[in-house]
């Protein structure tokens, strides 16, 4: 039996509610007040919530803030007296399933409630399989910097202490959050994560702390923050790096003393948070203009994640793995890779580690036309993979001069990338006028600096 939560400050609704309610065969608790509701949710939660928007005291809204910082992931469907567009888009915006005018409609309440518990129902299905899938593999690969990343995971895990956690974009920052995450006492609490890097310079303070109504132009209503939605459980601040110096400076305070203001209000607000912080630059450089203060409190613990090119023997891993799971995942055909295209992935340098990696198998998985994916399926890759790709075209030559003109191209791509595309160091290596090396890079149409992906 499915219990529905009905939270509504006016009593005839929700007696009209219950009643149709139980008839078809629902659990119903009722509950007067936001702060009542929540309470009821703390003691027992319900499978869907229906929530009036227009409340004394403690309004819809606020509760759906509350929710999300309690990390609840029920279905919550809002009703309104006072419906429009804007109340339905703000419901949405803060994770309502639905929204409902009043007076209601039977039919349409009981259809909609019947699509949003089977809506939960796989989307419950989905996560706990994306949950199982992340604790079997949440770093795969057997190289020696992986195996030190997964024993790092498994000793902090159950520390309370701050994490840095460095390395290149792609490298798989995200997935360390999520296994130190689940794998700790926090793991029943929320994991909120903050895009320093996409956050405006002068939102940065209210997106981690909040704000009060008519704290600044534009701020209607209440806002709760990252530091406050997260409590009990983890902080994730993804590229603090790019977080700006004032918004640095109050961070630091409120990790030290996990304790803040939201903007425009007195009251002093206290957490229990758990920071990780993650960066793909450099913080103890002096060219990274980050606070040395604030660099010492979150590097307490601290792991790098080694770029995909230095983990030898791993790349056969992933595209097996991500062959695998993607294939699944998209519904597709399996494939395989012919031994020359799984040689010419094995020395590429992946500048974007596995992100790109991934995205690289996705690619083949829904263009490649055969079930085994051949180098010709591969898209054009900077660096000596493209030029090994590109070695099969010699036996397509039509005659001894066509070889001749695509062999001594080729060749020339490979000085001029040797030299990092500097077309006076690379004649004088190739012991050849200069102007003799330009005339052939305009004949065959050559790079003359690097290609981007």
């Amino acid at each position: 039996m499915k219990t529905v939560l009905i939270i509504d400050d006016e009593i005839a609704i929700r007696e009209t509610l219950e009643q149709i309610l139980s008839y078809e065969g629902y659990d119903v608790k009722k509950a007067g007040s936001g702060a009542e509701g929540l309470a009821v949710v703390a003691s027992a939660v319900p499978d869907v919530i229906l929530l009036d928007v227009k409340m004394p005291g403690m309004d819809g809204f606020e509760v759906l803030d509350r929710l999300a910082a309690g990390g609840h992931r029920m279905p919550v469907i809002v009703v309104s007296g006072h419906g429009n567009i804007e109340t339905a888009v703000e419901a949405v915006k803060k994770g309502a399933y639905d929204f409902l005018e009043k007076p209601l409609d039977r039919s349409r309440l009981l259809v909609t409630l019947t699509n949003c518990l089977d809506h939960q129902e796989v989307i419950s299905d989905r996560r706990i399989l994306q949950d199982q899938a992340v604790a079997t593999h949440p770093l795969v690969g057997e190289s020696k910097g992986i195996r030190e990343v997964r024993a790092f995971i498994e000793k902090v895990a159950a520390s309370e202490a701050t994490v840095l956690i460095t390395g290149e974009n792609g490298t798989g920052k995200e997935l360390v959050v999520k296994a130190l995450h689940r794998t700790s006492a926090r793991r029943d609490r929320p994991l909120v994560e903050v895009n320093c890097a996409a956050i405006p310079r002068e939102l940065v303070e209210s997106e981690l702390f909040g704000h009060e109504k008519g704290s600044f132009t534009g701020a209607d209503r209440q806002r709760i923050g990252k530091f406050e939605l997260a409590d009990g459980g983890t902080l994730f601040l993804d590229e603090i790096g790019d977080m700006n110096e004032e918004a640095q400076a109050k961070v630091l305070k409120a990790v030290e003393e996990n304790k803040f203001q939201r903007v425009g209000g007195r009251e002093t607000k206290s957490v229990d948070v758990r920071i990780v912080a993650a960066s793909n630059r450099d913080l103890s450089s002096a060219d990274s203009r980050f606070r040395r203060d604030l660099f010492f409190r979150l590097n307490v613990l601290s792991i790098h994640l080694p770029p995909l090119r230095e983990r030898e023997g791993d790349i056969e891993l992933l595209l097996e793995w991500f062959l695998a799971d993607l294939a699944a995942r998209l519904k597709l055909k399996t494939r395989r890779l012919a031994p020359e295209t799984l040689a010419i992935l094995r020395e590429y340098s992946w500048p974007g580690n596995v992100r790109e990696l991934r995205n690289l198998v996705e690619r083949m998985l829904i263009l490649a036309p055969e079930d085994i994916i051949r180098p010709s399926d591969l898209p054009p890759l900077p660096g000596a993979a493209q030029e090994t790709a590109g070695e099969s075209a010699f036996f397509e030559c039509g005659d001894f001069q066509d070889f001749k003109s695509s062999s001594e191209g080729a060749f020339l791509q490979h000085k001029l990338k040797e030299n990092l595309y500097n077309v006076s160091k690379t004649a004088e290596a190739l012991g050849m006028q200069r102007s003799n090396l330009y005339k052939k890079i305009t004949k065959y149409g050559l790079r003359t600096q690097p290609e981007s992906i």
